[in-house]
């Protein structure tokens, strides 16, 4: 009797299985403030990552040579815009006529032609070098969109005034749509959405880029006139900008960190509200 008490106890003591106090899950490790990496990402932040880009590419299926071409051909223009910036301001009033072939600034323009009010240089030649730097690279837009679609079209229209712009040159008659070419130069005309409208459009290069450099001669001759009208006085404030150019260029370069740093600020703040939410 003493033995089965004993084992009757025994029996009252041991807790089943079911009522044992569950563990404790461990903590998910903390992420990484700057993660490098492809393994310092989650399978899902993975998928999400390729569900984004395929929204995002212009070009359906794997990636082909000819898709190749257009994007590095475009990173390389924007990268030599970026990368001649910080020189414009001393080239203005040194070499404006190489400095308009190689941007198509119309600054340019308008500095060659009062210099060539003033003896140094002919006008024909800062018409000509304006209207080859504004419509070089136009030809890889038309590209882009004969070989991509309304996707690219979209892409580089941002803003809905122009989406509304490209979606009533896609509803017009065709001769709208060499009228938008030679209009393109104008300021606020989303002119790469213009482009590919024109290669969507199936409109032959040689028309396109016909009409793309009628109107940039009409700009480029607008401003060289303004310019060559205006003369010496106008050649007095490139000089003065030229002679203050380094301090026009850092204060450009302080205002553009200003800004990236303040955006950086509100999304990481928006990111923690996010968050704490």
């Amino acid at each position: 009797m003493t033995g089965a008490g004993t084992g009757t106890d025994r029996d009252d003591v041991t807790e089943p299985a079911d009522e044992q106090a569950p563990r404790e899950t461990p903590a998910p490790a903390p992420r990484k403030r700057f993660r490098w990496r492809s393994k310092d990402f989650t399978a899902e932040e993975h998928e999400e990552a390729r569900q984004a880009w395929r929204k995002v590419k212009p070009w359906d299926g794997p990636m082909t040579r000819g898709d190749k071409f257009i994007v590095v051909a475009t990173l390389a223009i924007i990268a030599l815009n970026l990368a001649s910036m910080p020189f414009r301001p001393f080239l203005l009033a040194s070499h404006p006529i190489g400095l308009a072939a190689v941007t198509g600034s119309l600054s340019a323009v308008g500095a060659g032609a009062a210099f060539a009010a003033i003896g140094q240089g002919p006008l024909w030649l800062v018409i000509a070098a304006g209207v080859f730097g504004m419509i070089k690279f136009d030809w890889l837009f038309w590209l882009a969109g004969r070989r991509w679609g309304a996707k690219i079209v979209e892409m580089w229209a941002p803003g809905d005034v122009a989406q509304r712009f490209v979606g009533w040159v896609r509803g017009a008659p065709r001769w709208v749509l060499g009228l938008a070419v030679v209009l393109s130069a104008l300021p606020g005309v989303p002119a790469p959405a213009v482009f590919a409208l024109a290669g969507m459009g199936r409109m032959r290069l040689v028309p396109f880029l016909v009409l793309d450099a009628i109107g940039a001669a009409l700009i480029a001759g607008l401003v060289a006139g303004l310019g060559y009208g205006i003369g010496q006085h106008a050649v007095d404030v490139v000089l003065m900008i030229d002679r203050y150019a380094l301090w026009i260029t850092l204060g450009l370069v302080v205002v553009v960190s200003v800004r990236a740093s303040m955006k950086a600020q509100k999304e990481q703040k928006a990111k923690k509200a996010a968050s704490g939410s």
